[in-house]
Parts: structure tokens; sequence; C-alpha cells
């Protein structure tokens, strides 16, 4: 569910003062992650290791209070749920967007995961869940990428993973990742703490 909140209720009150207004408030940080046991735990469950990482992004965020909360032309709201977009390459030649709900079952998650990319790829048209604090993610696995820094846009405020080709080393496998949010809903510090929280996921697999 999606509720409109008072910013000066909320610990955000002076981020939404100093940033709402910026004409670019939109703060990046890149972070190298061992995903070795993404790819481990890809090939031993059968699972896709973009849907493994998705579900680590959910994971980490489900558990900061800062990723329930988004500013949105000139509010700020308050949402119950987290749901992961994903891109995704239709049939036809182009991209969808898709939303996936997270769930701390990763099984069920991975298989939501499939179902949904599949259809919205058969269909050629995009699936939102409109009740959900949505995280973006974007892949483009074609190369390898040190960082990515994506578009503002005043119709678009939530926070954006961005990955490329992970790299195989003798004994480890790394991904750089870049993290993108509104300044309104989290500060830098909150930002590092994401993505220490991100690796401590993967390192659970």
């Amino acid at each position: 569910m999606k509720t409109e909140i008072d910013p000066k209720d909320t610990t955000r009150a002076s981020a939404f003062e100093l940033w709402m207004t910026s004409p670019m408030p939109m703060v990046t940080l890149t972070k190298t992650f061992d995903v070795g046991k993404v790819l481990k735990a890809s090939r031993r469950r059968g699972v896709r290791f973009n849907a493994l990482l998705c579900w680590c992004i959910g994971k980490a965020a489900s558990g900061m209070e800062e990723f329930y909360t988004l500013p949105e032309q000139g509010k700020l709201y308050r949402y119950d749920r987290i749901a992961i977009n994903v891109i995704v390459n239709n049939c036809k030649g182009g991209i969808n967007s898709c939303d996936i709900a997270f769930t701390d079952d990763m099984e069920q998650f991975a298989k939501e995961y499939n179902t949904l990319t599949t259809k919205v790829a058969a269909a050629c048209e995009s699936a939102f869940l409109e009740d959900c604090m949505i995280v973006g993610t974007s892949a483009m696995i074609e190369t390898e990428l040190d960082c990515i820094v994506n578009q503002y846009t005043d119709k678009f405020c939530n926070p954006m993973v961005m990955w490329g080709k992970y790299r195989r080393k003798w004994l480890s496998t790394s991904l750089p990742i870049s993290f993108q949010f509104h300044h309104v809903q989290m500060d830098g510090g909150h930002g590092a703490r994401f993505l220490e929280m991100l690796q401590q996921e993967i390192n659970k697999l």
C-alpha cells in the first residue's frame, strides 16, 4: 500500500527541504562485489544468476527503513512492500519493464521471476506493481563495466541498481555494481550501508 506522509514527521525532514527541489538530487555509489557464491548457487539450484542477485538486492533493501519511503512530485510517500524491477528483452528486439514483488522465500521469488519475465518477453508488454516501492535494476551483461550512471528524470526517483558482466579470475568472481538513489530518500551513509548489506546477503548464499 502507498500512503502520503508528512516529511516533518520523518527522519528525512531536513533532506526533503534541501533536496526535493534540487535539479540533480541523485547520488551514485559503486562497489566491486565478490559474487562467487551467486554463481555457485545459480549452478547448484538451477536458478538464473540475475534472479539470485535481484533476490539479494531485495533482501538487503527490505532490511532498511529508508527503502520504504520515496519522494514523488514534491511529496513523500510510504510503502509497506518492496518489489524489484527488471528490464526484459522482448521477442521483438525491444525492451520492457517487469516488477516482481519481493519475498523472503528465495525459491518463490525465483519462480515468480521466471514466470513474469517470460510472460513480459512474449507479450512485449510491461508489468507494473503500483502499490510497491520499486527498486530498479538493469543488467548490461554484454560487456564488463566499471561504473554506470543512469539518467535523471523527475518521472522516476526510485533507487536503481545496475551492473554489467561479471569477471572471472582463477579463484574469484567479481562484479562492480552501481547504486543510484534520491538524496531525499537516503544519505550517502545509508547507501554505503545498503551495499555492505548486499554483500552480506550474497555471502549467505
